[in-house]
């Protein structure tokens, strides 16, 4: 066969393509021989600490052996010392890690974390590890070359977790000394050495914030969630680093030249239920309006407005970096961004952001692990009456927004509808109907779903009058003692400009159905409000696999426990007509690869006991029941962490 003509210009084409191609492919292979090879060197972690320790780098007393013999582990245990911190030698982000009080609870916590680590990692080794009681968490970003030269890029302090997961990471840690960051770096670089380590990864550490001692915790062969930040203070692509070295380049810098530019934060944005325990959530994107990046302000993403989160992946969305000038400069941005970040459709970690961001503790930089825990007061609010005032009036004056452009809206697009396609939209139909030499009014009511407390949702009723200047007069409550008028002007995409009261404000809606329910979503200026309002139709959910309609309430017989989440049941502890006492375990259940502990919410029978091993749950659906208790539970879960 002849072969085919080509111009020069497409052959030249051609060749270069097939250069990249060839040139990407053996990149690839040196990265993944550059990663077995490591990974096989550093999986034995035990073997390699004593190496560690006599270069120089600390490490917490532990048990790092290969033999996992339950009595054994036991016996490690005891001599280490409660509490003690059970966690898989491979992997990361918590998964599989456990923290034990007590002999008592060893056993149980063993077997759990190292069905974790098999689910998570493919592998269950197990390390045991004296657990610092009051810890920070520092990191030191290190990429060493083929050359036997190694650099550490400054740390990142990722000391904000729950579930042992960062959420907040920022770089350098603040509150460190000039002293002890050259420290921690020589340490990182050392452990490196130590392995005659090549390519990017991260030394960890945990900080005793009492002693002030830091101890190695462990070495990740990769480039991390959170690098990032790295990048934003070093001004440096490390991605590029990553495949220079390895393909044999010497490291760009020496360490006297890596620059410490600013401030940088990332704040992980996850589909999850915060008052619920943060349990991962799933549903359908309806809305996602990311901020606009910009030289100091990045945002990771693989998801986009529509798609799915599903129970079967990591349930982080995004990541937000900012960068400043400064700390102070670089939270203010961080706070303004998580302001500003539009999601719509599953419960996000946004507004608990917004709370760690403002509090007091985290704007002076005086962080730990246990730093949730210890602010949970403040984080997770209670109502009080001051509290529910502030909460009410801010869900007055949002519900006034939309409802002003909400009618905005119907008016906009009565305009721009071709003639005789309106007539639904039209204020002849609104109830009740327009009248002939009066004003048009509707009645509308909004639940307001509260997310800042837990005091519950509010339901709230506005009378609509619509003015012959083209405004909105909103009264509410049973006295009209709330009365504003309102002009929206709509801008287009979902986008308002609202003025009252002599002020202008921009407001962004986001409008989607499920069931018989309109849900409504509000941003303005640092606020973001959730309303739903009943529809006299049923409309079918917009993701009908991953949830059930919205009007399908959680029920079920007295005495119901549900499920607080939708996950797979990986064991039942207990069987019908078993006593138990409030706080037993019942069941297992695992999302995204962590395990929730669901436990008797008081003393009682077992009966009616939905649910086997290997079964698929949905959120909401019955569990069991405790015999005798005329009451219904909707969630009663331990994390395993």
């Amino acid at each position: 066969m002849a072969r085919p003509l080509l111009t020069p210009r497409f052959e030249l084409v051609l060749r270069l393509s097939t250069l990249v191609m060839v040139s990407y492919l053996k990149v690839r292979i040196l990265l993944n021989f550059v990663e077995i090879m490591v990974l096989r060197l550093l999986a034995l972690q035990c073997l390699l600490s004593g190496t560690w320790a006599t270069r120089g780098v600390p490490l917490v007393p532990g048990y790092h052996g290969n033999e996992q013999d339950i009595d054994l582990m036991k016996s490690e245990a005891a001599k280490i010392g409660y509490p003690i911190l059970i966690k898989p030698t491979h992997g990361g982000g918590g998964k599989g890690m456990r923290i034990v009080q007590s002999p008592n609870d060893f056993v149980d916590s063993f077997l759990g974390a190292q069905r974790e680590a098999a689910a998570s990692f493919g592998i269950n080794t197990i390390l045991l590890e004296k657990y610092i009681t009051q810890p920070r968490h520092i990191e030191v970003q290190i990429f060493g070359d083929k050359y036997g030269k190694v650099l550490h890029l400054y740390e990142r302090d990722c000391s904000v977790q729950r579930r042992h997961q960062k959420i907040i990471e920022e770089a350098p840690a603040p509150n460190v000394t000039h002293d002890f960051r050259a420290l921690l770096g020589q340490a990182a670089v050392s452990a490196a050495k130590a392995v005659s380590y090549h390519n990017a990864g991260t030394v960890e550490f945990i900080v005793d914030t009492v002693s002030d001692q830091f101890y190695f915790m462990e070495m990740n062969t990769r480039l991390q969630v959170e690098h990032p930040v790295t990048e934003m203070i070093v001004d440096q692509d490390l991605v590029e680093w990553q495949i220079r070295v390895a393909n044999g380049e010497p490291l760009p810098l020496s360490q006297s030249e890596v620059p410490l530019l600013g401030h940088a934060f990332e704040a992980r944005i996850y589909a999850e239920n915060v008052p619920k325990g943060f349990l991962p959530a799933t549903g359908v994107l309806h809305h996602y309006h990311p901020v606009p990046v910009s030289s100091t302000v990045r945002v990771e993403t693989g998801v986009e407005q529509g798609d799915t989160v599903s129970m079967h992946y990591d349930p982080m969305i995004a990541k937000l970096v900012v960068w400043g000038e400064n700390r102070a400069a670089a939270l203010v941005k961080l706070k303004n961004c998580l302001s500003n970040f539009e999601v719509a459709g599953v419960p996000t970690n946004i507004n608990f952001l917004q709370k760690l961001a403002k509090h007091r503790a985290f704007e002076s930089g005086d962080v730990e692990t246990h730093f949730i825990e210890q602010h949970k007061d403040e984080l997770f609010v209670k109502p009080s009456q001051s509290v529910s005032a502030e909460m009410n009036s801010a869900a007055r004056l949002s519900a006034t927004l939309v409802a002003a452009c909400i009618f905005e809206k119907e008016k906009s697009t009565l305009k721009e509808s071709p003639p005789g396609n309106h007539c639904l939209l039209s204020i002849w139909y609104t109830d009740p109907p327009f009248r002939v030499h009066h004003h048009a009014r509707r009645i509308m009511e909004f639940e307001w779903e509260n997310e800042h407390d837990d005091s519950g949702s509010k339901l709230l009723t506005l009378t609509v009058t619509y003015q012959a200047d083209g405004n909105y007069l909103i009264e509410m409550g049973e006295d009209g003692s709330y009365i504003s008028e309102v002009k929206a002007t709509y801008l287009g995409e979902h986008k308002f400009r609202v003025e009252f009261d002599v002020v202008s404000m921009d407001v962004h809606l986001a409008v989607y159905n499920k069931g018989r329910i309109k849900h409504i979503h509000a941003w303005h200026g640092l606020h973001h409000h959730h309303f739903k309002q009943k529809l006299g139709l049923e409309l079918p959910d917009e993701d009908e696999t991953q949830h059930k309609t919205s009007f399908e309430t959680a029920t079920g017989p007295p005495g119901s426990v549900l499920s607080p989440m939708a996950g797979l049941v990986v064991k039942v502890l207990a069987n019908d007509g078993t006593k138990v006492e409030e706080g037993q375990p019942i069941l297992v259940l695992e999302a995204m690869k962590m395990e929730h502990v669901v436990k008797a919410p008081t003393t009682g029978v077992v009966h009616g006991l939905q649910v086997t091993a290997g079964q698929q749950v949905s959120d909401g659906s019955v569990l069991f029941r405790l015999q005798g208790q005329s009451f219904l539970f909707l969630t009663y879960f331990e994390l395993r962490i």
